[in-house]
């Protein structure tokens, strides 16, 4: 399946960028923030001065990095965003000279930083607290989604941020994003493979690798990756795998990698394991596992907050994301063999959140 990047695909997503940075300008001013500037988030010197803190995301213009941007805004930080590309810079000052970013208080940094290339990424993160690393690996082209190839680079990615953090020393803790993918893929035909799958759970990469399911694998060897490097080095990290990301107009700001997480979407479907996610749920449970660190986040999280079941679901995502499979429902096996269900669970993050007050998310 082709994607082409077209000047009107192009012009949708600078437009909801745009309309997102100014939420953000706007919600500073409101009473949340008001609530925010009274939490721990902020330090304050006795003569009452606040300093900010200083957080980086890498991608932070894909749509995830952008909702995260948007609730670390909302909580008082000052974020830098690592981009790739010239045009993605170009876009943000533009937005910048417009006058449309004047509500964000010169809070937002852009810095264009190829994640390949280990040495930039310190003198990136220099002056950060933590790192949101959020960035996967797509096919520029659209033309196979996400190859074998892009699971290499972001396995690369992933060990060049570990380092850099653990290598800078204002950086204390940083939150990688991997996927629910990383915890589901393997042959549930074996015995021994439990009902529940949870954040103790991992994809099999020999599976992932039989059935080419790329996107699965370099999510899991990036998270593998990364948290080998952590251990390593003494760096505080915590990872966060979501199901399918969903959101408004999600379809124009991932449509690649959308097209990559649903490939073996009947066989999820089937097991009850195709799952999603709002963006900005997903955007607020990073922010406080982040928040928590110090104290008593750590590990892994698996984070959705709804399971496709029913033809009802199945078409709402078909229309939201333009992308159409034939799902089956369990009467309409061709063997007819009941079909397995397993659970998901996502009971250490509902507990987390469940603790931290000034996060509203549930799940």
């Amino acid at each position: 399946m082709g994607i082409v990047r077209t000047d009107e695909h192009r012009r949708s997503e600078i437009e909801s960028f745009r309309r997102l940075l100014l939420s953000c300008a706007g919600a500073c001013k409101s009473k949340e923030e008001e609530e925010i500037r009274n939490s721990p988030v902020m330090n304050a010197d006795n003569d009452g001065v606040v300093h900010d803190k200083v957080v980086c995301v890498t991608s932070g213009v894909s749509f995830l990095g952008i909702a995260i941007v948007n609730q670390l805004l909302l909580r008082g930080y000052n974020v830098r965003i690592i981009v790739d590309n010239q045009d993605d810079v170009d876009n943000l000052r533009e937005m910048e000279r417009s006058g449309e970013m004047r509500g964000t208080n010169n809070r937002i940094g852009i810095v264009m930083a190829k994640l390949y290339e280990a040495e930039s990424l310190s003198d990136v993160f220099s002056g950060c607290c933590g790192v949101f690393h959020t960035s996967a690996f797509i096919d520029p082209a659209g033309l196979s989604g996400y190859s074998k190839f892009m699971a290499d680079l972001e396995v690369k990615a992933a060990e060049n941020v570990i380092e850099a953090c653990a290598v800078t020393p204002s950086i204390r803790h940083c939150v990688l994003t991997s996927s629910l993918l990383a915890c589901t893929w393997k042959d549930y035909s074996a015995n021994n493979v439990s009902p529940v799958i949870n954040h103790h759970c991992w994809s099999d990469e020999s599976f992932c690798i039989e059935k080419k399911l790329w996107y699965a694998l370099g999510k899991l060897r990036a998270e593998k990756a990364a948290w080998r490097v952590a251990e390593e080095r003494g760096l505080k990290l915590t990872t966060i795998c979501p199901g399918l990301i969903r959101g408004p107009e999600f379809f124009n700001r991932n449509t690649t990698s959308t097209i990559a997480y649903l490939k073996g979407a009947q066989e999820m479907y089937e097991k009850g394991l195709l799952a999603s996610v709002d963006v900005n749920r997903l955007a607020e449970a990073h922010v406080c596992v982040f928040e928590e660190m110090s104290r008593t986040a750590s590990g892994r999280y698996i984070c959705f907050d709804q399971v496709i079941k029913n033809e009802e679901e199945v078409e709402t995502l078909a229309q939201e994301t333009g992308i159409r499979v034939n799902f089956i429902s369990e009467t309409e096996n061709a063997s007819g063999d009941a079909t397995i269900q397993f659970q998901l669970s996502n009971l250490k993050l509902s507990r987390l959140m469940s603790r931290v007050r000034n996060c509203k998310i549930t799940f």
